[in-house]
């Protein structure tokens, strides 16, 4: 792949998949969705990296998620 194929929902599936493939993914996902959400639905992602100490990617892909669960 070279970056003139590198779309930004081309990008988005690169990201996910590396998030995806993170050990922490599984329980951070479960602790932002059962204990921060709960008291605070529109948690931001930055304040996600900063709680938690998680990169900023992996807060984006576990609130887009989330997101779309409760839907």
């Amino acid at each position: 792949m070279n970056l003139d194929e590198c779309t930004k929902e081309r990008l988005w599936q690169l990201l996910v998949e590396a998030v995806h493939a993170s050990v922490m993914y599984p329980t951070h996902k479960a602790y932002i969705r059962d204990s921060i959400m709960p008291q605070k639905a529109d948690v931001s992602a930055r304040e996600l990296v900063e709680r938690l100490g998680m990169p900023l990617g992996e807060a984006l892909v576990i609130l887009s998620e989330l997101t779309q669960e409760r839907k």
